[in-house]
């Protein structure tokens, strides 16, 4: 059986399901598009190679593997992305807890059945069909769960709004010991300004630290609220540029151990600056999705 522990972000990781880049099949159609981002590689001819996004995998897979992590991969479904795992279900305590995520992507989740059938099933939450959450969104903190949303009223023409009102909801009745700190996320059609989770702007670290983008925030007294929970001198405030890159979307593996992507210079200096071991990867063929390292990966037990 697998005892499901996750109350933070930055614990001992001891398993984990990696997606997959394999069989991911052709080039997206424009309309296909989940998110801004990859809709402007596929308009530019500059979507990742399926053998490139691999490479990147197996590089993570060793890292993972190195620090004496379990890894769990989907079993691989024809012609589908699998890549992002956070996206169809995340724990919290020791509850999992299936994503609500677009209907597209039902079989991804279907995909780790061979996973969960070592959970005890009064372990895993299937949530209502009106409330829509992705992982991406849910950030496990000690007392606190943070969650990213978007309430405004055009929530339903906006493909990149992934967490409504009800998830927050429901999240707050299962987990009634834990403060939920909703933030209202920036959504966008322009890739340089959509924040399409919170990990996509906010990451907290090790050592007291966290990565901020303030802009990924549509009120600035949320964005203030973390800037004053953290301190603002543990807060490495990232660029648009740089949100647009991903940097916040680190993996960390225990408190002093962060996975990171090898052209993040400016992220990994000052990680390195704070007393942080940073395992540098290629991932930048992956990023082209709006994704990276924390969107990657499902943490099942951290110590």
């Amino acid at each position: 059986m697998l005892h499901l522990n996750v109350n933070d972000e930055i614990s001992r990781l001891k398993a984990v399901v990696l997606g997959t880049a394999e069989n991911n099949g052709p080039v997206p159609k424009a309309e296909e598009a989940y998110d801004p981002k990859s809709l402007e590689h596929i308009l530019a001819g500059t979507y990742p190679k399926e053998s490139d996004m691999i490479t990147e995998m197996n590089a993570f897979d060793a890292v993972l593997k190195k620090y004496g992590v379990s890894v769990f991969r989907p079993e691989v479904l024809k012609d589908c992305n699998q890549i992002f795992s956070r996206d169809i279900a995340f724990v919290i305590e020791n509850k999992l807890v299936k994503a609500n995520i677009l209907p597209d992507r039902e079989k991804e989740f279907e995909a780790i059945f061979h996973v969960l059938e070592y959970i005890d099933p009064q372990h895993i939450l299937i949530p209502p069909e009106e409330v829509h959450v992705e992982g991406g969104d849910v950030m496990p903190w000690n007392d606190h769960i943070f969650m990213g949303t978007y309430t405004a009223a055009d929530y339903p023409d906006q493909i990149t709004a992934r967490t409504n009102a009800q998830a927050v909801r429901f999240i707050k009745q299962q987990f009634p010991n834990k403060t939920v700190k909703a933030f209202e996320l920036r959504k966008s059609k322009n890739a340089r300004e959509n924040a399409l989770h919170l990990d996509c702007c906010f990451q907290p670290l090790g050592k007291g630290k966290a990565i901020l983008h303030k802009n990924g925030f549509l009120v600035e007294a949320e964005y203030q609220w973390l800037v004053d929970f953290f301190g603002e001198e543990n807060i490495f405030e990232i660029t648009s540029d740089e949100m647009y890159h991903m940097f916040s979307n680190v993996f960390s593996i225990s408190p002093d151990v962060v996975v990171s992507e090898q052209n993040f210079k400016r992220l990994n200096n000052w990680l390195r600056e704070q007393g942080f071991t940073v395992e540098e990867i290629p991932y930048a063929e992956i990023a082209k999705q709006e994704g990276l390292l924390r969107c990657s990966t499902l943490p099942l037990i951290r110590e």
